[in-house]
C-alpha cells in the first residue's frame, strides 16, 4: 500500500523518497505473493487457522470481488492450503493445518503483520 508519509528502510537508515513513500515491510508479502486477492486470503487463513467461511462472507471481510476470491480459493485448495466442504449449496473453506509449509507460511504472515503494526505506531514515521 502506498502512503504519503512512509519511508523506505534500508540497512537501518531511513531514506525519504521524493515522489512515493513505501515501507519495506508493506512490500514483504507483496514481493512473494503478487496477487493482491490471494495475499489477503492467505493472511486471513494463516492468522486465523480455525476460520471457516464461504466466498461471499470472505468477500465482505476483505472487500474484494467474489469472483476473484472464488478463483483464488480454488487455486489455494488445489495446492492443498485450503480445504472445502459442502453445506447444502454452499462451499465452506478452511485452512489445511497439515499443509506441508503451513507453519512456515503462518510464521511469515505473522512476522510481516507485527513489523507492519510496529511501524504504524506514532512517532516512528
Amino acid at each position: 500500500m502506498v502512503k504519503s508519509k512512509n519511508v523506505l528502510k534500508t540497512i537501518g537508515v531511513y531514506r525519504i523518497l521524493n515522489v512515493v513513500h513505501i515501507t519495506i515491510e508493506e512490500l514483504m508479502l507483496d514481493v512473494f505473493i503478487t496477487s493482491r486477492v490471494r495475499r489477503k486470503i492467505i493472511v486471513v487463513y494463516a492468522k486465523y487457522p480455525d476460520f471457516k467461511t464461504h466466498v461471499r462472507g470472505l468477500a465482505k471481510l476483505i472487500k474484494e470481488d467474489a469472483g476473484n476470491i472464488q478463483r483464488e480459493l480454488k487455486r489455494l485448495e488445489k495446492i492443498g492450503f485450503l480445504i472445502s466442504e459442502r453445506q447444502g449449496n454452499t462451499k465452506i473453506y478452511h485452512t489445511n493445518k497439515n499443509f506441508a509449509i503451513f507453519k512456515e507460511l503462518q510464521s511469515i504472515v505473522l512476522k510481516s503483520q507485527r513489523i507492519k503494526q510496529k511501524n504504524q505506531q506514532p512517532g516512528i514515521l
